[in-house]
């Protein structure tokens, strides 16, 4: 997303050659795949950082480009609305200490950031959804000035029009129309990129697929939007729902909505799902490459473009870099609260994936996709309170469980995962021990943030702003102590 683009305007012609360039880039796609020796090298590890900056009274501030002139760095890039911003972090090999290098580096990062910003009067704050968001702090005046940016929102009114319309339930339900997607910039996430050799793709991606609930379950920070305290993970339904452009019409058939959690196991490799994007979803941003041959024509320009505007939660991502290799983007984890909580849930995540990959092929058959789909909204919507659906040990059935029974369960598998691909013990125990801490606690950053507002209870009454901004000077603060959630006074 931070790549930005020449032209707003597109004819038919835009699009008719676009759609030809996204069939080469497949064919091609798929000659790089069946090449010997394609994606050899180390996994690696990497994840981007989205981030709200904020003013000393917790409102949202319009500094995202004051910020990164300022910082003078290149991995700091600038997201959809003008109080954001995103750190592409550095990609590490996954050998010995990776998560520990990932922490340290985020740590560095928003120490820099935090000090350029207090020169300013503001802070940065990593946080699922702001809980200090107001309805005006949308809209086009809170839109970063990127041509990008603009031909996005345009494409997506054009096919929408000028009603994207939010419902999300929950302890105070919400309803509520916009005039455009930039409610979309509301989520911030943690989004982890692993890079896999391509015959594990498929196994490892379908792995990832079933445990991101249970990874999703246990690490909430987002449960609150315009003080309506709703799912655990509000981002969820929110980034789907605000950028749907789908007209309802019960009559019609339906393109699958652009923001989803996938439409099947994969059966073979990593080009059913790029094939997928290009089949299911008519391109946005119809952005021509010039003709290229040689190594340049391997960036596959066009296929990249559009894979941008498919949201997939988990997605595959192509990289003509370093010779060439697939990466598993996984987008479901939430900004914070902290460094420490962050690198955990993705050491779980691919701990869990890892883990179970070995006897995956006896294990799926017993996990229905639309089941494991089911899972991912219900653990978003619940937490560490949800029951999800499971396979049970030794039995070819699955039963309803507690989310949080699971993820105890699944630690011990998270742990082999992680000693399968050369995860020192002394990191493993760190990074899974905060998931234990919190499910000991049973405190999660939603679940403090939800406490700290007294909205733990049903029938509580909607906190108002002097509420919402003192929990997050409550949270900002700890979050910048670096001390995992789990350990916070209520």
């Amino acid at each position: 997303m931070g790549t930005d683009i020449h032209t707003v305007q597109f004819d038919a012609d835009d699009y008719r050659r676009f759609s030809q360039q996204l069939e080469a880039n497949l064919q091609r796609l798929e000659a790089r795949l069946a090449t010997p020796g394609f994606g050899a090298g180390p996994a690696s590890l990497g994840a981007e950082l989205e981030l709200y900056v904020v003013d000393p009274s917790g409102r949202p501030a319009h500094l995202n480009q004051e910020l990164q002139a300022a910082a003078d760095d290149e991995q700091l890039t600038l997201e959809l609305n003008r109080y954001n911003l995103e750190y592409n972090l550095t990609p590490v090999a996954v050998a010995a200490n990776p998560f520990l290098s990932l922490e340290e580096e985020i740590c560095r990062k928003l120490g820099t950031l935090r000090a350029l910003a207090a020169q300013q009067d503001a802070q940065v704050v990593p946080i699922g959804i702001l809980p200090t968001l107001r309805r005006e702090d949308f809209g086009p005046a809170c839109m970063t000035p990127k041509r990008r940016f603009a031909a996005l929102v345009a494409q997506l009114i054009a096919r929408r029009g000028r009603h994207f319309t939010v419902n999300i339930n929950g302890l105070h339900p919400l309803q509520l129309a916009m005039d455009d997607i930039t409610l979309e910039g509301a989520n911030t996430s943690f989004q982890v990129h692993y890079r896999v050799a391509p015959e594990r793709f498929a196994d490892v991606f379908n792995a990832i697929q079933a445990v991101t609930p249970l990874a999703l379950a246990v690490a909430g920070n987002s449960p609150t939007l315009f003080g309506h305290s709703l799912w655990q993970e509000t981002r969820i339904p929110l980034f789907k729902q605000s950028i749907d452009t789908r007209l309802p019409d019960r009559y019609s058939w339906k393109e699958p909505a652009r923001v989803n959690f996938g439409q099947g196991w994969v059966r073979r490799d990593a080009l059913e799902l790029f094939a997928e994007a290009v089949r299911l979803y008519q391109p946005l941003l119809p952005v021509c490459a010039e003709e290229v041959d040689g190594p340049a024509a391997d960036e596959l320009r066009a296929l990249q473009l559009h894979q941008s505007t498919v949201w997939l939660w988990n997605r595959p991502v192509y990289d003509a870099a370093a010779g060439g290799h697939l990466r598993i983007e996984m987008r479901a984890l939430p900004a914070g609260p902290t460094a420490a909580d962050m690198v955990a849930n993705a050491a779980f995540l691919i701990g869990m994936a890892e883990g179970l990959q070995p006897r995956l092929q006896h294990w799926l058959p017993a996990l229905p996709f639309p089941i494991a789909e089911h899972n991912f909204y219900r653990a978003a919507q619940e937490g560490l309170s949800a029951r999800l659906v499971w396979p049970r040990p030794q039995q070819t059935v699955c039963e309803e469980q507690p989310a949080a029974a699971l993820v105890a369960a699944m630690l011990p598998v998270a742990r082999r995962g992680l000693e399968a691909i050369g995860i020192a013990a002394t990191e493993s125990d760190r990074y899974l021990g905060i998931i234990e801490q919190r499910l000991a606690s049973g405190q999660t950053g939603a679940r403090w943030q939800l406490s700290r507002l007294g909205q733990a209870q049903p029938g509580a009454q909607r906190p108002d702003f002097d509420q919402l901004r003192d929990m997050l000077e409550a949270y900002r603060l700890r979050s910048e102590s670096n001390t995992p959630v789990a350990e916070w006074t209520p």
